[in-house]
């Protein structure tokens, strides 16, 4: 048994803190980009990056994702 990240909750927690990609992307150093592939599923934040992320918007990293048990 195991866990795969489904769909992407970063939207949701920028929401409840009332910042915008742009401002995660800027504290960050981080392309605009990269956040954007994150919200929208294109691409799965490494270890460190959610950890990162998670950090910054005083979370943990399982908020940042609907995981799944594969």
């Amino acid at each position: 048994m195991g866990y795969v990240p489904g769909r992407c909750l970063l939207k949701k927690r920028l929401r409840e803190i009332r910042k915008n990609q742009q401002w995660l992307a800027e504290e960050l150093n981080m392309p605009k980009t990269q956040v954007s592939d994150y919200v929208n599923n294109r691409k799965v934040m490494s270890l460190a990056t959610a950890k990162t992320i998670a950090m910054k918007l005083g979370c943990y990293i399982d908020d940042l994702y609907d995981f799944k048990e594969q």
